[in-house]
């Protein structure tokens, strides 16, 4: 698919959330923006931008994610979700970092998957599986798992139970150190302090291709290639309903 691009907010954008940022926000943010404006996903995925939250931090950018059945049913949604990225320049005490990645994740399960009283459990492991398997550095991660069940009554009485899955989480990803910019004609000395003034951004691409994982996973698709040889995914099954 073609690189994604996006909506960024910096609580100065119109409605929409569009062409903000830009050359105003921190050269951090843009570089981690670029980041996951650039990553390929399995053709499963459809990636889309989505206007962010303006409220939680002064920079922000999201992603709005769907994995469909591959095959005959292609518009059957298996699982969905959002990957909000956001960004302080001042730090955040409960993030301990600068920058911060939140994702809302969901999909339906079959009955005999949802049954399992340690869905709650794996299902968290496969989002910080899903880091690991990446070799990505990150901390300070906090969410919930939510399984619900639904039973259909009166004209609904004919409906299947239904049970669904939330994973809520948040995680603080490890920032690199920002490569120093080129400058011709400017002394060392000249460059030092504002080259040591800009913080470094996260390997935000790699962190979107292991959400990408986790949704798939979630959405009960077979793992790609050798690496990942053991992962055990959800059976696919129906999911959310057609688009």
């Amino acid at each position: 698919m073609a690189a994604v691009q996006g909506h960024l907010s910096n609580g100065a954008d119109g409605a929409d959330g569009t062409n903000a940022g830009g050359e105003d926000a921190p050269l951090a943010f843009r570089r981690a923006v670029a980041g996951l404006r650039g990553v390929r996903v399995r053709p499963e995925v459809e990636l889309d931008p989505t206007p962010p939250p303006r409220r939680l931090a002064p920079f922000s950018y999201a992603l709005e994610a769907v994995v469909t059945a591959d095959g005959a049913d292609e518009d059957e949604e298996l699982a969905e979700g959002r990957l909000i990225l956001l960004h302080d320049p001042a730090g955040h005490d409960a993030w301990q970092g600068t920058f911060r990645l939140v994702t809302l994740v969901h999909a339906d399960l079959e009955p005999e998957i949802a049954a399992d009283p340690l869905l709650p459990e794996v299902c968290w492991s496969w989002l910080t599986g899903a880091l690991e398997a990446r070799g990505l550095s990150y901390g300070e991660p906090s969410g919930t798992v939510t399984r619900a069940s639904s039973h259909y009554f009166g004209a609904m009485s004919e409906r299947e139970p239904s049970t669904r899955i939330e994973i809520r989480a948040s995680w603080t990803p490890s920032e690199h150190p920002a490569p120093e910019p080129a400058r011709s004609g400017r002394r060392p000395e000249e460059r030092a302090g504002e080259d040591a003034a800009e913080p470094g951004a996260p390997d935000t691409g790699a962190h979107l291709a292991a959400w990408c994982d986790l949704l798939c996973q979630i959405a009960g698709l077979p793992p790609v290639g050798a690496a990942e040889a053991g992962v055990v995914s959800l059976p696919q099954r129906r999911g959310p309903g057609a688009r």
